[in-house]
């Protein structure tokens, strides 16, 4: 009875989140365009995404590969729940995943989960800066759009130089981990600290520690790597074929420079 239940919760969720973001669009425009949609290039689309999903649980099991050895099934279970919260309430919806794998595997506890997110936003926002400036190379400037594209390629060179910043700074905190959270221990070491939140804190440095192990090893650096351009890739075609699907006329570069923008925002 708890699983019919819980069917029907979630069917009437998705009607209403349809409704929401539905309510304001011309729906025979939609129509119109969905009928003359390609139907072969949505269904490739919707097998990459698929495999996009995939290749995040491939990576984030080479992340947690310090802590805990994950079963890809567990991992690729809880990157799609994790999805699915955020298209509910946006990228808050991230703090899913971490409380759901735990839940999967007993082993893995939410902190460690969490940490490993935050070292695979640094890989995502590393490789997808990468494939948006090979973009602005070749993107052409529309005439009358000079200021807008200057304003996109100095908030791109802002988050290069975040990102580059990011990545010393956890090769810092690798090598200094100990020393960094023996003084964070001493800090905080005060009564007006509440102790809950002083262990959450302390757990959360030593998980970071623990994660970065993988700089210590250039295979798992370059598994990391690997997998996170490969994911890219697999995100940038399928966007580029739902351009196609829909006969937009743009390249691949351009839909690499498409998906740039949508993530800077």
């Amino acid at each position: 009875m708890r699983k019919y239940i819980k069917f029907i919760v979630l069917v009437l969720i998705t009607i209403a989140i349809f409704w929401f973001f539905g309510r304001n669009l011309d729906w025979q425009e939609i129509s119109t365009a969905l009928r003359k949609a390609n139907p072969y290039y949505l269904g490739l689309a919707f097998l990459g995404i698929c495999l996009g999903y995939f290749l995040r649980a491939v990576r984030w099991q080479v992340l947690l590969s310090p802590i805990a050895d994950a079963k890809i099934r567990d991992l690729f279970a809880t990157t799609t729940v994790g999805f699915t919260a955020i298209l509910f309430v946006g990228r808050a919806g991230e703090i899913v995943r971490p409380m759901w794998l735990p839940m999967r595997d007993n082993r893995i506890r939410p902190s460690a989960a969490l940490v490993t997110i935050f070292v695979e936003r640094v890989f995502d926002l590393a490789s997808l800066m990468a494939f948006f400036s090979i973009s602005l190379m070749f993107f052409r400037t529309p005439e009358g759009r000079e200021t807008e594209f200057a304003s996109i390629k100095l908030a791109g060179n802002i988050i290069v130089a975040i990102i580059v910043a990011g990545i010393i700074g956890m090769i810092i905190y690798h090598r200094y981990s100990a020393q960094i959270i023996d003084w964070a221990a001493a800090f905080t070491d005060r009564g007006f600290v509440p102790k809950r939140v002083r262990y959450v804190f302390l757990s959360l440095m030593r998980n970071m520690a623990t994660a970065l192990d993988i700089l210590k090893s250039p295979r798992e650096i370059i598994l990391a790597t690997f997998w996170t351009v490969a994911l890219w890739v697999a995100i940038a075609i399928p966007t580029w074929i739902v351009l196609m699907a829909f006969d937009l006329p743009m390249t691949f570069l351009d839909s690499t420079f498409v998906m740039g923008v949508a993530s800077l925002g």
